[in-house]
């Protein structure tokens, strides 16, 4: 008899009107895959709040278990990589969007989208930095292959109260850069300080439409916010900068214009953390391993436990969640 285990699955009527409930499934139920994973530990991202809600078009296989991150332990393997006993995190592939999920109890997994879980962490440490820990990292990384340095000047960094923000804080501090932090919530000013931002701005700042160019500010940004606020964050970046680009929380539109690119050399940087390639990911959680500190990495995470998943897909999407959150799926 197959094993059963609890699962949140989002639906869609003939009407595509989408319901979200907490079944009981089997291993039977879930897809193909060469790799038994059982979830230990999981995240709430932006994008499960979406695929949760409703409000964005993530999940485009239905029913499906949402939830794009997870950290556990193989239990079976058909593939040369993995065997039974191996702690492992999956990122992104389609995971929750087109492939089940996180929130649920077992995952089946296609092997070549795990890497291992790092010594140090444990796996609800690997879900307290989750996709948008490891976006942050990449978002670092490109900033440093682009030739960028503390040197430069500040970097700015927008959404800086959530997930990717509030890591990429972190990281930035540790590796030297100032920070220059902007969120929409004054009262994380003290909390975005301790992470290790040196300035606080409010987003209405940046969250208006702006001018082509504006004064020379900082060197560099990490943007998980899109349209205005990543057109002013342009503007205003240095000769020479660079900014990368990973989130929409704005909106997914760039009212900017050409100014920035061909007058500052100004240079904008995509990150992709769904389809990123294995070289890049594992690179991604080794420099993640060495330069997040496990302290700030705590003060970032709030923990819940399953029954809570739902609740706080709205509240992210609302904005009224801090840094991340961790499920707990034991």
């Amino acid at each position: 008899m197959s094993e059963t285990f609890r699962a949140i699955r989002v639906s869609r009527d003939e009407a595509k009107t989408q319901s979200v409930d907490i079944v009981e499934m089997s291993t039977d139920d879930l897809m193909d895959g060469d790799v038994d994973v059982a979830v230990e530990a999981t995240t709430v991202n932006y994008k499960d709040g979406l695929a949760i809600t409703g409000r964005g078009p993530v999940v485009r296989r239905w029913p499906l278990i949402p939830g794009i991150d997870l950290a556990g332990t193989v239990l079976r393997s058909t593939h040369a990589g993995w065997q039974g006993g191996d702690k492992v995190v999956l990122n992104g592939w389609g995971v929750g969007e087109t492939h089940h999920g996180a929130f649920a109890g077992r995952a089946r997994l296609n092997g070549d989208w795990l890497v291992p879980l790092p010594e140090n962490f444990s796996a609800k440490d690997a879900m307290a930095i989750g996709t948008a820990g490891y976006t942050a990292m990449l978002s670092v990384m490109a900033l440093e292959d682009a030739g960028l340095s503390p040197d430069a000047g500040p970097v700015v960094v927008t959404g800086a109260s959530g997930g990717v923000g509030s890591v990429a804080v972190a990281l930035l501090s540790k590796l030297g850069w100032t920070v220059i932090a902007s969120t929409g919530r004054p009262a994380e000013a003290g909390w975005l300080r301790d992470l290790g931002a040196t300035e606080i701005i409010d987003r209405a700042e940046l969250a208006e439409p702006g001018r082509p160019l504006a004064k020379e500010r900082w060197a560099g940004g990490v943007d998980a916010v899109g349209s205005h606020t990543l057109a002013n964050v342009l503007a205003a970046t240095k000769y020479g900068g660079v900014v990368t680009c990973c989130g929409l929380a704005q909106g997914m539109d760039l009212p900017a214009s050409v100014a920035p690119f061909i007058l500052r050399g100004v240079s904008l940087l995509g990150i992709d953390s769904v389809m990123a390639p294995k070289p890049r990911r594992l690179r991604a959680w080794k420099r993640l391993a060495e330069d997040l500190d496990p302290a700030k990495l705590r003060a970032i995470a709030t923990d819940i436990d399953f029954d809570g998943i739902v609740d706080a897909a709205g509240k992210i999407i609302d904005g009224q969640i801090r840094g991340r959150v961790v499920v707990d799926m034991s």
